[in-house]
């Protein structure tokens, strides 16, 4: 991804595109809440599906280009635990967890995917340790929005940069995995839906490399996802769906 190319998309435009999917994908969720077999429904969802995997992707970037990688994670996990708030409120879920699917947001294992890539990365832990702490950290993840793998992936995404057909492997290993443990745990149609997160190969393999002349977009992308989710959750409540305290 070093080489710039002239032509394709650069990181802001594909990071507004994601912005957009996830806005259609979460509005669909409040309007339409549960799994919902309705044709057009499902179509909205297949758009949303394309969200994750630019977060993912753009971890592994920012922690390829990160100058203070100490910083990044600690703006993650401090992202994370706003996210959580938005995350809950947005879908009537308890603050404190009590189950083991989705109680709190994907930046939850955003943030630790870093940790992954820094432990991955490291020589100066034994191999020991290191398989001891990648299982605690899949642990510590399962619960969020799109689980371990959003931990998981953006690891392997960065492993494999600049080789996009091994980042496409990376992809589809993953969200086969996603999409397995959603059919059987969940939902059957919405697990078969995840695999339409592979759509989002379309618009990364545009990718040139660039970041975009706004240099303001990486703090926008931050602060739209929880802002987004707490204006969700108040139209939740306005429209009777829940109090204001899940």
């Amino acid at each position: 991804m070093d080489n710039i190319k002239k032509t394709g998309l650069n990181s802001n435009q594909i990071k507004i595109i994601a912005i957009i999917a996830m806005t259609i994908d979460h509005v669909t969720w409040l309007l339409f809440p549960g799994c919902q077999k309705i044709w057009f429904v499902m179509l909205l969802h297949v758009i949303g599906r394309l969200t994750a995997p630019i977060m993912w992707f753009f971890i592994s970037e920012g922690f390829h280009y990160t100058r203070n990688v100490n910083k990044y994670i600690a703006r993650l996990f401090g992202f994370a635990l706003i996210s959580h708030f938005a995350y809950n409120f947005a879908g009537g879920i308890p603050f404190i967890p009590t189950g083991l699917f989705n109680m709190t947001s994907v930046m939850w294992s955003l943030a630790w995917s870093v940790v992954l890539m820094v432990i991955f990365t490291t020589d100066r832990l034994p191999k020991g340790l290191k398989i001891l702490l990648v299982i605690m950290i899949c642990f510590i993840t399962f619960p969020s929005d799109w689980s371990t793998v959003a931990a998981m992936c953006p690891v392997y995404l960065f492993l494999n940069r600049g080789d996009f057909k091994k980042q496409s492997v990376t992809l589809l290993i993953w969200t086969a995995i996603y999409a397995t443990v959603y059919f059987i745990f969940m939902d059957k149609a919405y697990g078969i839906l995840q695999m339409c997160t592979l759509l989002s190969l379309l618009v990364l393999k545009q990718y040139n490399g660039e970041r975009g002349e706004w240099k303001g977009m990486k703090w926008f992308f931050y602060f739209y996802y929880p802002a987004h989710l707490f204006v969700i959750g108040f139209i939740r409540v306005l429209m009777g769906n829940g109090s204001i305290f899940p």
